[in-house]
């Protein structure tokens, strides 16, 4: 799970400050302000650590097929105006809830821009456990290696360059001796933990009619959701303790949004096709033939539960096309996987009705202040500003933005106003 974030030059961000990150974390704000950027940065190091190429300091994407963005090149990524020296940095503290020998650590990784264009690591901390191992970049891509609060460096060179920013060189773990076991295990807790993350983006794919299956189960959902039958076809045909584990895991909250009472996996003959079907006030029909709202929503309901245990999801606009009572049970579907199956939920969304019943489950002790983190951010100017809104006990926020999801007061007022003009006007008339 991560516990923090925290970006300087990145984007729209000058620094980002430490922002702390609960089992469910929402990111709300206007259109534009740098949300995005925030889930981005986490993504970012994900498709690093995933590249085939163990050499590479930073992947900033362009392969359509394998990366989750295409960042563009360094200037891209820096924040405009950015001052000397001209790097922009990604860091996070994480725990860990598995078998790694390292459960708890944190990564701060410095990149600037070489003389070729290409990105390269100025700078990565790794530390865990109050001990501390620094690469730094010098000239002519060697690198010095630094352990705790030494000011000499132990060795450098060239051969000690570090590898996709997260793990030190097979060169430098060796020179380390008994330090580079622990080197190497604290790499391998944040290569895990960057690789658990599950990302849906706002965009999910429209369903087919039918879908072939190959009797095996994806990776991943898929950041468009493309995935998200597969998974649905694999937990209710392959035969595990499992089995339909998902299936009625998504049934049961398509009933709770009161848009369907049952979700069914059925096959076309015996064929290799299968059609999904919606049970709904006693109509059976397929995926394709409801509304959109529901196709929309399944992939997130999906990879609530098929996302590991122990692992991130991450997820833009999971609201898009639901009604405002399926929006709001949103907020419920996140507080309860998350403590169900330990699964980490950040989430960016604009849904007064799911910020709403989150702050009611804060209210009721369904969700305990400690288990949610709620951010505001917003624009001024070119610059990103982050706003943690203050919620109490009783789910009230104490330093809401004003006007953020309109003013249904001053809109009843106005309503009320205008009613008793027109009324008037009636009555004279």
């Amino acid at each position: 799970m991560f516990k923090s974030l925290r970006l300087t030059n990145f984007k729209a961000w000058k620094d980002t400050g430490k922002i702390d990150l609960a089992p469910v974390t929402m990111l709300l704000g206007t259109n534009s302000s740098g949300k995005s950027s925030l889930l981005q940065s986490l993504l970012l190091l994900k498709q690093t650590v995933r590249s085939p190429d163990r050499t590479i300091h930073l992947n900033l994407g362009g392969d359509e097929v394998n990366d989750l963005f295409s960042f563009g090149d360094f200037d891209s990524v820096l924040k405009h105006g950015a001052d000397s020296p001209r790097q922009f940095s990604i860091g996070f503290d994480f725990n860990r809830f598995d078998d790694s020998r390292v459960k708890a650590g944190s990564l701060e990784t410095f990149y600037g821009k070489t003389s070729s264009g290409s990105v390269a690591v100025q700078q990565m901390k790794l530390n865990t456990d109050a001990r501390e191992f620094r690469a730094v970049r010098r000239d002519r891509g060697a690198f010095s290696i630094f352990v705790d609060d030494e000011v000499q460096p132990r060795f450098k060179g060239r051969n000690y360059a570090p590898e996709r920013s997260i793990s030190f060189s097979a060169d430098a773990i060796a020179e380390l001796d008994q330090d580079g076991a622990l080197v190497e295990d604290l790499s391998l807790s944040i290569r895990r933990e960057l690789e658990g993350i599950s990302y849906l983006g706002p965009l999910r794919r429209k369903p087919e009619r039918d879908y072939a299956w190959n009797k095996s189960k994806p990776g991943d959902v898929g950041s468009d959701g493309s995935n998200a039958i597969g998974a649905l076809l694999a937990s209710a045909l392959l035969r595990s303790e499992e089995q339909n584990y998902i299936v009625e895991g998504v049934s049961k909250w398509l009933k709770r949004m009161k848009v369907a009472e049952q979700l069914e996996v059925r096959q076309q003959g015996r064929s290799n096709r299968y059609e999904l079907i919606i049970h709904r006030d006693g109509v059976a029909c397929n995926l394709r033939d409801v509304g959109i709202g529901v196709s929309q929503v399944l992939p997130v309901l999906v990879v609530a539960y098929f996302a590991p245990v122990g692992s991130t999801v991450i997820l833009e606009e999971p609201e898009i096309h639901l009604h405002p009572l399926a929006q709001s049970i949103l907020a419920e579907l996140f507080v309860s996987v998350s403590k169900e199956r330990n699964v980490q939920f950040i989430v960016e969304t604009h849904s007064e009705h799911l910020f709403r019943r989150m702050q009611t489950l804060i209210a009721k002790g369904t969700a305990k202040q400690r288990d949610v983190s709620m951010y505001f951010v917003k624009r001024r100017g070119a610059q990103a500003l982050l706003q943690t809104l203050e919620v109490d006990e009783f789910g009230v926020v104490g330093n809401w933005p004003e006007h953020f999801f309109g003013d249904s007061v001053g809109e009843a007022r106005q309503q009320a106003m205008a009613r008793a003009k027109r009324m008037q006007g009636r009555a004279n008339g």
